[in-house]
Parts: C-alpha cells; structure tokens; sequence
C-alpha cells in the first residue's frame, strides 16, 4: 500500500486510536510497575534496567508485556488474512477484541485490588495482547504517520523530511493525539480510580468499532477498502 491510497476514514481513526494508546499506557506505567503495554522499545530498556537492578524496575513485568505483545501481534496478523478483507471491516473487528480486553483489565482495576502484584501482571498482560493486536492491525492498514502507539519515526519525519502541509499536520495531529490520551489518563488517575482511563479507553475503542463498521457499509466505503 502506498502513500497515495485513498485511506478514507481511516486517518481519524487511527488518531483516536491513539489518544486510547495514552490512556492505556498513562495506567501501566503510573500504576502497574513502570512498564508499557504499547511501547516495546521502552520495555526492552526497562528490562535492561532491571537486570542492572537500577531504577526499581520489574524484570518479569517487562518480559511479561513483550511477550504478550507479541502473542496480541501474532493474532492480529493472521486475523482476516484474506486480501479481499475491507479494512475497515479489519479495523472493527480488532477493535471490538481490544474492547473485550481492555475492558477485562477494567474490571480487575474496579474489583480486584490493583496493588496486589497478580492483579498488576494479569492486567499488564491483557492490555499488552490488546496493543499488540492494535500494532499488527494498525501495520496492515498502512496509513503513513499514524502508528498509534510509538512517534520516534514520526518526530524524525517531522523535522527532517521536506513534505507538503497534510503530512505535516498529520504527524503533529499524532503526537497531540497521543500527549492529549497521555494527559487524561495522568488527570483521571490523579483525581480518580486506576480503571477511570481504562473505561474511557475502552470507550474509545467501541467507538472506533463501531464508526469503521457502519462507514464500511456505505457506497463510498470502496475507495477506501
């Protein structure tokens, strides 16, 4: 797939997509042992970090987000493998499984005792499958600057590459998408409980689901399948 495709919707999206990224993360890293669920790159210098026993960092909590990331990514990319699959009908239907995901991590966050180190990993791992599935997904969809769950690239492009002012906008609407998810997941953990940013995430992603699904059945949906 290329630049030029016509992605339809898929762009606004994506961008909600990621602000759930912020709030999903603001969550595993304030309160479930300094560890991501959607940036592996972090992980694996956390884990390196753990071994030299600095930073008060979980090895097994690290090790246990990769891991599953990667069983959420291996499912998501062999969902739907089909190359007729409309990716909008793609899009929905993994958003509904990370809804399903994200919010089991809620309930366990309401009703289980987040500060027990079983109810942490249990959750790591259930929002570690949901990102992973997200990331497969997000990849098969190929929509130019828009991840949803790492901006090193994107950043780079920003200032380094010479592009027109749509590409431009899209990669700064990414990082606010993502510093805006970041933001409220920290203010509603602040003024609320641990599952306050994982039900608005959950929120998010049914919201995502439901939009792609019912965009997917229009005419013009073709342009963009």
């Amino acid at each position: 797939m290329t630049g030029s495709r016509d992605h339809g919707p898929l762009p606004g999206l994506l961008l909600a997509l990621t602000i759930g990224t912020g709030l999903v993360d603001a969550v595993s890293y304030l309160t479930l042992g300094h560890v991501f669920v959607a940036n592996m790159t972090g992980n694996v210098v956390f884990f390196g970090f753990a071994v030299a026993g600095a930073g008060g960092v979980s090895w097994s909590a690290t090790l246990l987000a990769v891991g599953c990331f990667g069983a959420g990514a291996f499912v998501g990319g062999r969902h739907d493998s089909a190359r007729t699959t409309h990716r909008g009908r793609l899009l929905a239907v993994t958003c509904g499984a990370q809804c399903v995901l994200v919010a089991a991590a809620a309930v366990l966050a309401a009703f289980a005792d987040p500060t027990r180190r079983g109810t942490q990993l249990a959750m790591v791992a259930l929002l570690s499958v949901a990102m992973g599935a997200q990331n497969a997904v997000v990849r098969r969809l190929a929509v130019p600057d828009l991840t949803t769950t790492v901006l090193t690239l994107t950043a780079a492009g920003l200032f380094a590459d010479r592009t027109s002012n749509q590409v431009r906008l899209r990669r700064v609407a990414s990082i606010l998408a993502m510093m805006t998810g970041a933001l409220v997941g920290g203010l509603l953990l602040r003024h609320g409980r641990i599952a306050a940013p994982l039900w608005a995430a959950t929120a998010v992603l049914a919201g995502c689901a439901v939009t792609a699904d019912r965009l997917r059945r229009r005419d013009t949906a073709e342009s963009w399948s």
